[in-house]
């Protein structure tokens, strides 16, 4: 399997995001893996209105993305400050990343523009965004923008062949 895009936050459609074949994996840190006609992916950027929200204050933030080609789940974590997870980690590293994932959390409203990068994950079967970036577009060009690009990142980046893809 290509993994030449695997770090990478590869702007997908809701449509291609929600139909990314799952696998197991054999890592620990993460049980399922996902590709795109044979390319692994990790990492995804989805752009488009946010039409719900569920929000358990200092737990998680969930929402969802439709960008008119289907809803994508997606969870912002705001459970930093009390999770095991980032107990091995430095306190003043935690509580930025903390402060961050707040405002995050305080910029999505229902019926704004969102673009949304973060870890491509399963919940229940179900594929979702783990957000790691939000940001709440003004312009409403941008949706049009993020559809033609991409169309234009799957026709000259995704969907070509590894010994192919040329720099653009």
């Amino acid at each position: 399997m290509d993994t030449s895009l695997c770090n990478t936050h590869v702007k997908l459609l809701a449509f291609d995001l929600l139909s990314l074949t799952q696998t197991p994996s054999f890592s620990s840190s993460d049980p399922i893996s996902f590709s795109r006609r044979g390319v692994a992916l990790s990492r995804a950027e989805v752009l488009g209105v946010v039409t719900s929200l569920e929000h358990k204050p200092d737990r998680f933030l969930k929402f969802t993305i439709d960008d008119g080609t289907g809803c994508v789940p997606c969870i912002l974590w705001l459970n930093q400050l009390h999770s095991t997870y980032f107990s091995r980690r430095d306190p003043a590293g935690v509580r930025l990343i903390a402060a961050a994932a707040k405002h995050f959390a305080s910029l999505i409203k229902i019926g704004v523009v969102a673009r949304v990068r973060g870890r491509i994950t399963s919940y229940r079967g179900s594929v979702q965004i783990t957000a790691s970036d939000v940001v709440v577009e003004r312009d409403p060009n941008m949706e049009i923008l993020h559809w033609l690009d991409c169309v234009r990142l799957a026709r000259k980046c995704y969907d070509v062949a590894p010994q192919c893809r040329k720099p653009f």
